[in-house]
């Protein structure tokens, strides 16, 4: 509707004013700025109708709904003759018959009359009941009469539904259609907007591809330009060369013609013969001279040979290759991005993984894309760790980084610089370091142990733990699945206490029989030795590289190095607190060097000939007892520790002795811990003696 002029005429009796007049009111609205404001009634915000909010106008020319007038005038109790108008306070008298003598608001009346006109033409009517406006259910949109309830929407059961005019129900769609609309299109906008910042970032990238290609292209000319100008150089140097070689001949050759030519002058005015003679004589002597002349002393030969290897081919195969051009369809919308194994533990690397796809959801096959990755800690105060992304070549790509503190991170992983579907991914790190694996239990069946104490690992990551009360070695996968039993003369008396991989197989130790056994991994014994000197000794270890047998005595509180064939080369340490003495020998193992490193309440090193070296943990003396030590090939010392009030695995920095981690376990709390070995993927089996069970840990 372009618009709509509405005339009215007001008619005033003479009770309202002091003489008799006409008040004529003409309005010119625009119906599509029209709303609903204009028929409210200012006092109690109520709209106007033909009932209790009748419209009636007041001599001061505001207009106040019936109710509020009666409302005001009953409120003023000092003169009922009067009251004030509640726009402008202006006096207004009460005319007889009361506030509702009041003349009505032909205006708002008017606006009244064209909204319900306007109504009734936009909502239809029921197409059964003519005259009935049709009722919107919000609950279950259904759309009906009041004359068509039923069911759902009679009297009885419409308590749970929401139903209104339909008219209403059209005027909130079209708001919620707008809305809509709007957010669609700020929608399409800022798509317009990213495919245009992607289209100027394509130009960007192609000229800088070509940028690239032309100072590539431009460096490989200039080699090959100084490579032509040594060529040329070099054909220029050989000429120069045996040019000088003739130029110097053809000198000689010129002397020796200008000599002849001297002495041939004046040689028809001799007259003397034995002058004559002995010229002809100088003559025959230059003859032979001028015939060795003759033959020139360089020859021209010249060339410059490309056939004489296959340069030109790998010269041609090489440009072939120099240079791709490499384009990506990842889609980084649809990349998904997962974590790696357990729980994400405190200074532990924590790792996911980025899977790419296409625009469809097709997985790629190839690497090369730009990923970026950024872990942030949620919490204040704690620094963002650096993280690397290791390219697969294969569509996917490991992000790694090492929570520095407990609590949520945020990771952020782009692709082409734009957020991959699951960014930001937020990883709950925890401080506690739980067992990703137990096996076993107590008792003598196949899963079970009876007071196990050692373990060791091959390099295969096959577990090998001295099942010490059932007499045998228990043969596990690196996933602690059981392999078999093992069973051996050195095993016997339920008193073997140590184990350790040699190059033929086992190198076991028993304290009660105080004899080294080595066997095959089947159970064969290679070979057995002891020594007279021998009182409690525990535990065993093999140096590969030097071929020694490590034997620690808890009796003599010291170290024996055996040679392969059990004879004695050397002893490490006596009891005693002081540095180089020990006092309860828990464990020993070899360093990467060929250290000796031994365990009691602390950690001590040695070299590889018994000179004491350094004390690591120092402080730990006294306050518990290590009960097992192991060292990776990273050069981290992993081992077992019991206090007073918790047991818990320790992670040292071999290089300085510092502490990196403690492994709690505190999900599944270790009870006497005892024997630990590394295996190569950066977990540790240990020997949980008091729980009769070995559990695996991730440790880096």
């Amino acid at each position: 509707m372009e618009g709509v002029r509405l005339a009215i005429q007001t008619r005033l009796g003479e009770r309202m004013v002091s003489m008799s007049s006409t008040l004529v009111e003409t309005v010119s609205i625009n119906y599509e700025d029209f709303n609903e404001s204009f028929l409210t009634c200012g006092t109690c915000l109520c709209l106007y109708d033909g009932g209790e909010h009748t419209p009636k106008l007041l001599p001061c020319s505001h207009t106040v709904c019936l109710h509020c007038l009666a409302r005001i005038a009953a409120s003023n109790t000092r003169d009922a003759a009067s009251f004030r108008c509640p726009i402008c306070r202006e006096l207004i008298s009460v005319p007889r018959g009361g506030v509702a003598a009041l003349p009505p608001s032909f205006l708002v009346n008017q606006l009244l009359d064209l909204m319900s006109r306007q109504r009734r033409e936009v909502v239809p009517k029921c197409s059964v009941h003519i005259n009935q406006e049709l009722l919107f259910c919000e609950t279950c949109d259904a759309v009906f009469c009041a004359l068509c309830t039923g069911g759902a929407h009679s009297a009885a059961g419409a308590a749970e539904h929401t139903v209104i005019p339909f008219s209403i129900a059209i005027k909130r769609m079209s708001e919620i259609l707008l809305y809509k609309a709007n957010e669609c299109i700020a929608k399409l906008s800022g798509a317009r907007e990213a495919v245009s910042q992607e289209l100027a970032r394509l130009d960007r990238a192609a000229d800088g591809c070509l940028e690239q290609v032309g100072r590539t292209f431009a460096e490989a000319a200039a080699r090959l330009e100084a490579r032509r100008l040594e060529l040329a150089a070099a054909v220029g140097a050989a000429r120069d060369e045996k040019r000088r070689v003739l130029e110097e001949q053809l000198a000689l050759i010129d002397a020796e013609k200008s000599k002849v030519e001297r002495e041939c002058e004046g040689l028809q005015y001799q007259v003397e013969v034995r002058n004559i003679t002995q010229r002809i004589a100088g003559l025959g002597d230059k003859l032979e001279a001028a015939a060795q002349l003759s033959e020139p002393r360089e020859n021209a030969f010249l060339a410059v040979d490309f056939a004489h290897d296959d340069s030109p081919a790998r010269l041609q195969a090489a440009l072939a290759a120099m240079g791709r051009v490499r384009s990506s369809t990842s889609f980084p919308a649809l990349c998904s991005v997962r974590v790696e194994g357990g729980p994400a533990v405190t200074r532990l690397e924590a790792r996911l993984t980025l899977s790419t796809v296409d625009y469809h959801g097709l997985p790629r096959s190839s690497g090369g894309d730009p990923v970026a990755a950024e872990a942030l800690p949620v919490a204040a105060g704690v620094d963002a760790p650096p993280c690397t992304v290791d390219d697969r070549d294969d569509g996917t790509y490991t992000v790694r980084f090492r929570p520095p503190a407990p609590g949520r991170y945020a990771v952020k992983v782009s692709v082409l610089e734009r957020p991959v579907r699951d960014s930001p991914l937020f990883l709950d790190v925890s401080e506690h370091n739980n067992p990703v694996a137990t096996y076993g239990g107590r008792g003598p069946g196949k899963d079970d142990f009876l007071q196990p104490v050692a373990v060791a690992v091959d390099a295969a990551g096959t577990v090998y733990v001295v099942d010490t009360g059932n007499s045998r070695i228990k043969v596990l996968t690196a996933e602690l699945q059981f392999v078999r039993h093992i069973e051996n003369e050195g095993l016997a008396g339920r008193s073997c206490t140590g184990i350790a991989v040699s190059a033929a197989g086992l190198v076991v130790v028993n304290w009660r029989t105080r004899e080294v056994t080595e066997m095959t991994v089947q159970g064969d014994t290679v070979a057995r030795f002891s020594h007279p000197a021998f009182q409690e000794p525990i535990d065993v270890a093999v140096d590969a590289g030097y071929g020694h047998v490590l034997v620690a005595d808890n009796g003599l509180s010291c170290v024996f190095v055996f040679d392969s064939d059990g004879k004695l080369l050397f002893q490490v340490g006596k009891k005693g607190s002081q540095k180089g003495c020990f006092n309860l020998i828990s464990s020993v193992t070899v360093g990467p060097g060929g250290e000796i490193v031994v365990a009691d309440s602390r950690i001590q090193v040695f070299s590889a000939k018994g000179d004491f070296m350094e004390e690591i943990y120092p402080e730990g003396k006294g306050r518990g007892r290590y009960g097992g030590v192991a060292i990776d090939g990273d050069g981290h010392i992993i081992a077992t520790r019991s206090e007073k009030s918790r047991s818990f695995v320790q992670v040292l920095d071999f290089s300085n002795g510092s502490v990196v981690s403690n492994i709690d376990s505190h999900d599944s709390r270790l009870k006497r811990p005892s024997g630990v070995a590394a295996t190569a993927d950066f977990h540790i089996i240990v020997v949980d003696l008091g729980n009769d069970c070995i559990k695996k840990y991730r440790y880096w």
